[in-house]
């Protein structure tokens, strides 16, 4: 069990790291006799691409692309970044407006910038950040729930990370006998247990379990997420168990994909849901101590090949 403490900075730059990050960004590319059109600097040797490329972050530039006396532009978000100073020629950047540039954006489509992920989609330049936004060729978000972790990649790239980085347990198999420990639980709201990740039918599932406060009572949660995209997912099945003293709860449901972080499935209430004290009526004795077996299991539906329902497929 883990706690974890975010840092916060206010994304400010000051005159040292403009500079830096300026010159870093500016020596990518060749400056060759440049003139000014419609108060806009144009290099001739440089690609309409090259032009919508922020200075500062290199990112590409969208409206309100703003420009200097000089016409040297900036994105909207860096603008403040740099204290509304040009990177450039440190004059003032005011509130100008490159309109002409815009215009040129309008005219523009260009390949998504996971085009080389797989994604083969070309958009419009103004439509493209929405695609990119959604697109199911996007690197996913690291699915480790002890801390808020920020490394993206494929999928390959992220077990091995989990495995190297994190140190989670790795099994192979679709079912799963788990045993949760707490000492003092009653003396713990927020808690959240080290993932464990199952390889099974050729993918990646991470289970999750959590205790949380539902409203005013306590509870304990666990769920499945699956290491894939949202339509791939809904390919399968999977169930968890816990149980004691005679008593048991059983729950079904498809696994949601890391697109979505596990913050956002543990709110929806996506999973099983054990109220406190039915959990530490399951763990037995003295009800001091926090001892649960979830067991479960992952299936992969088929379709009837004479149609119908959908047949489940159990690994061995």
């Amino acid at each position: 069990m883990e706690s974890s403490i975010e840092c916060v900075t206010d994304g400010l730059m000051d005159e040292d790291e403009i500079s830096s990050q300026f010159s870093s960004s500016k020596s990518s590319h060749t400056n060759i006799n440049t003139n000014n059109l419609n108060g806009m600097v144009i290099n001739p040797a440089t690609s309409v691409h090259e032009l919508l490329e922020c200075p500062v972050c290199t990112n590409s530039m969208y409206p309100p692309i703003h420009q200097c006396h000089n016409g040297h532009t900036i994105c909207s978000t860096c603008k403040v970044r740099v204290h509304n100073k040009c990177p450039t020629c440190r004059h003032e950047l005011g509130d100008i407006r490159c309109l002409a540039l815009e215009k040129v954006a309008e005219s523009l489509e260009l390949p998504c910038k996971y085009s080389t992920l797989g994604c083969p989609e070309i958009f419009p330049y103004y439509s493209k950040l929405k695609h990119e936004a959604a697109c199911n060729f996007r690197p996913y978000t690291c699915p480790y729930a002890g801390s808020e972790c920020s490394v993206v990649g494929d999928i390959p790239y992220l077990v091995a990370h989990l495995r190297d980085d994190h140190k989670v347990d790795m099994h192979s198999g679709c079912t799963f006998n788990h045993r949760y420990v707490k000492s003092n639980p009653r003396d713990v709201e927020n808690a959240t247990w080290m993932l464990t990740v199952f390889h099974c039918f050729g993918q990646y599932f991470c289970l999750h379990f959590e205790a949380f406060q539902l409203g005013m009572a306590p509870v304990y949660m666990a769920f499945l997420r699956f290491m894939g995209n949202e339509m791939d997912a809904r390919n399968y099945s999977y169930s968890l168990e816990v149980g004691g003293n005679g008593r048991k709860l059983i729950w079904e449901g498809t696994p949601r994909s890391i697109r979505d972080s596990h913050r956002k499935v543990r709110d929806s209430h996506d999973g099983l849901i054990i109220q406190r004290n039915m959990a530490l009526f399951f763990s037995g004795g003295d009800r001091k101590e926090l001892k649960l077996r979830v067991t479960g299991r992952i299936w992969k539906e088929q379709q009837n090949p004479d149609g119908g329902a959908c047949i489940p497929n159990f690994c061995s």
